[in-house]
């Protein structure tokens, strides 16, 4: 019998379980429970339930009215323009920053999370600064007859600036973790470079990629502060969804504004319906990849 024999007892009091940690973890689920049903939930429930409050023909017509029509319109076409430029420079960026190391790379990825950290209210302040009658470039651009500001290019202008971060910053840590093997093996039996973009990198980023675009989609679409400040409040003309909303409440009309809303609460249903269909492919390509790696 040696002295590192093991204690029955202690052996009996491991197995049994805590009852401290399942209280523990009740209470942290309940929190976070409790939390979702009161800030998340319910809000959402009452932009519906306040969207029909006076029937469906109501909340109907307030959604095809002339002024939300146009903003809808305007709402996809900031979006429709501000996403496609994100994509590029967010797969030129993950790409370069995961695969090239160059003079100002730390720069970079600090300057792809500025948008982050700057309130979007300031960011339209800097196109006002630079486009609006005394800014930088305004006596040239009236000079022109150029319109950027209280137009569609300061809406599309702004829209940028507020989701550049998304699709790179999904893209940089999925690209840093699958590495570049694949990559050289490609470029070592003679394929070029776009060759090794769209047939290696792409199917491999694919679902990373998908995630971003959802998530800068939604932030476009959603933005307000920006757009706000940029847009001058044209009804019509220069108003996104947010924009509307914010209209009609202010002249008290809430069931059109609740009904504009739920667009935006569909939007954002949809969104999540989509991001979990991309984590879900993204934790099936983890999962294959490791099992890959360790046989």
């Amino acid at each position: 019998m040696t002295a590192l024999a093991l204690d029955p007892l202690s052996l009996g009091a491991a197995a049994r379980p805590n009852p401290e940690g399942r209280w523990v973890r009740m209470i942290l689920m309940g929190t976070a429970f409790a939390f979702l049903l009161l800030f998340l939930f319910i809000p959402l429930l009452a932009v519906f339930h306040e969207a029909l409050a006076k029937g469906w023909a109501a909340c109907v017509a307030a959604m095809t009215d002339p002024d939300a029509l146009a903003a809808i319109r305007l709402t996809l076409t900031a979006a429709g323009i501000a996403v496609p430029l994100n994509l590029v420079f967010g797969v030129c960026a993950a790409w370069s920053i995961t695969r090239f190391e160059f003079p100002g790379k730390q720069l970079l990825t600090t300057l792809i999370d500025l948008p982050f950290s700057v309130s979007p209210v300031i960011a339209g302040l800097i196109y006002v600064l630079l486009f609006g009658a005394q800014g930088w470039f305004g006596a040239w651009l009236q000079a022109h007859d150029i319109q950027i500001l209280f137009a569609v290019p300061g809406i599309v202008l702004a829209t940028v600036f507020v989701t550049v971060p998304f699709v790179a910053r999904e893209l940089i840590p999925l690209m840093q973790s699958q590495g570049s093997d694949e990559e050289e093996a490609a470029i070592v039996l003679g394929a070029s470079g776009w060759q090794v973009f769209w047939h290696v990198t792409l199917p491999n980023i694919r679902w990373g990629l998908f995630y971003g675009v959802i998530l800068c989609n939604a932030r476009a679409m959603g933005e307000f502060g920006a757009v706000s400040v940029v847009s001058g409040h044209i009804r019509g003309l220069t108003n996104t969804l947010p924009l509307h909303v914010e209209i009609l409440y202010n002249e008290y009309n809430f069931a059109a504004a609740f009904s504009v809303a739920s667009l935006l609460a569909l939007l954002a249903l949809l969104t999540l319906a989509l991001k979990s269909l991309a984590e879900w492919h993204l934790h099936a390509q983890a999962a294959k990849t490791a099992s890959e790696f360790s046989s």
